[in-house]
């Protein structure tokens, strides 16, 4: 209310200096005063220099003091391989349209003041001037050429597609969400066709006789390996939304019926991001969310859309969260197991392999039983250190090696084979390194007297 109140009251005082003008001017020509004009004419060429000023001066603090929300600036450089061409050009153009415009300002406000109407001077008619214009021609043409062609070679660097992704995931924008997906071990998504589409049960329209769709999965944010090259297959469910990752520079529209991508590497984890801003005073405030953290600790990469969608527009956001290769793995194998197909289609009506046995299933079985079996080790490790034994924590942590080697066969391999001799080593090892549990023979409570006859 008191910003409301002010605002009004701003505008009212502009209203009011406004009518005192116009009546001084009023006034002036009823009396046909050439000095009061010229008056009039020096006032307001002042005050459009006053105002030239402190305008740019504004211009000028305000963006030194969101350098640090500035996209490029402060500690807000690009968090992928290709960020960095994509902030040069953003630079680049806004150094030169920087310069135009401080340029420019100056010369409209100065011209105000220098060739204000004044007594004895007389404008002169000037129709055109040959060189100047082709001053004002070839100049912006030559800038402009060199920001064309070097943001043409930055994108074209960008959106190669050679096919040597490390991992495709798929954007599927709807109002007001994303719908994410995932390939499983396979590393290849399946099929869909929109005709399949159906509300409540298949909201991708998957196609379930294609086998590459068991083991997608549909996770609720974005989650992928830092240093791992990524494509973003991108697609919209209705109305033209927009994929943007801010910190990563990635932006491409989502069109129905019209696929697109994107291809970015990460370079920067959730948590180096996270110590980063922690550096910085604005950043160690409470959450506004969680007052038990500082601001710094809760935040997150996002996954936005930069496209007016409709009226919820506002909620389309999804976590992002850049891990390390060994987080990664570890987040993939809890999101195996909630395979859109295995969770909701498996067993029932609609699928088309249910009187079939599926690999999958039997890689998970053999995957459990490994982890298992780590999950044991880890524990022993974590029980030695506390008694420092040492002997036992070096072989546990050796153990833990050859644990790790097995552990990732069973992730990622599609042999069943492999992953059943992956689970029989992991047990075979965990037989050799894992102390067994010694057990005390019950004693009976009930004593007797073996001198009784």
């Amino acid at each position: 209310m008191e910003i409301l109140i002010g605002f009004l009251c701003a505008v009212l005082l502009a209203v009011f200096i406004v009518q005192i003008g116009k009546a001084r001017e009023l006034a002036s020509a009823v009396r046909n005063d050439k000095n009061e004009e010229y008056e009039i004419n020096k006032l307001q060429a002042g005050l459009g220099v006053v105002f030239m000023v402190l305008f740019l001066a504004v211009c000028l603090g305000s963006f030194v003091y969101y350098t640090q929300y500035i996209l490029g600036w402060g500690p807000n450089t690009a968090a992928s391989e290709h960020g960095t061409e994509v902030d040069y050009m953003f630079n680049l153009t806004l150094f030169f349209t920087g310069v135009v415009f401080l340029i420019t300002q100056f010369c409209l406000f100065w011209f105000a003041w220098k060739y204000r109407g004044r007594k004895g001077h007389k404008a002169i008619y000037w129709a055109h001037n040959e060189k100047l214009e082709m001053v004002w021609m070839i100049a912006p043409a030559i800038v402009l050429t060199f920001l064309v062609v070097g943001g043409l070679q930055a994108w074209n660097n960008i959106m190669i597609d050679k096919g040597d992704h490390d991992i495709e995931i798929e954007a599927t924008g709807y109002q007001f969400a994303w719908a994410l997906r995932y390939p499983g071990r396979d590393n290849q998504l399946g099929t869909k066709h929109f005709t399949l589409i159906k509300q409540g049960e298949n909201e991708l329209g998957q196609d379930w006789t294609d086998e590459k769709n068991i083991d997608d999965f549909l996770p609720d944010k974005i989650v992928l390996p830092v240093g791992k090259k990524v494509r973003v297959r991108i697609t919209s469910r209705d109305v033209l939304h927009n994929f943007y990752l801010p910190q990563f520079r990635v932006k491409m529209d989502a069109v129905p019926g019209m696929p697109t991508y994107f291809i970015f590497t990460p370079t920067v984890t959730t948590d180096s991001m996270r110590r980063r801003l922690s550096e910085l005073p604005e950043w160690q405030v409470p959450d506004k969310n969680d007052a038990s953290k500082k601001r710094w600790e809760t935040y997150d990469y996002e996954l936005a859309c930069a496209e007016l969608c409709g009226k919820g527009h506002f909620s389309m956001r999804r976590v992002v969260k850049i891990v390390t290769e060994e987080e990664y793995q570890a987040w993939l194998d809890e999101q195996e197991k909630n395979s859109f197909y295995l969770t909701n289609v498996r067993g029932k009506a609609n699928d088309p392999f249910a009187s079939k046995a599926l690999a999958i299933e039997d890689l998970l079985k053999q995957k459990d039983l490994v982890n298992t079996q780590v999950i044991a080790a880890q524990d022993a490790l974590a029980a030695a250190k506390k008694a420092n034994n040492a002997a036992e924590v070096t072989k546990l942590t050796t153990a833990l090696v050859e644990f790790a080697k097995l552990q990732l066969t069973a992730r990622t391999t599609l042999d069943v084979q492999a992953a059943t001799k992956a689970a029989a080593d992991a047990a075979t090892l965990a037989q050799q390194v894992l102390q067994p549990v010694v057990t005390t023979p019950a004693v009976d409570s009930v004593a007797t007297d073996s001198t009784v006859q």
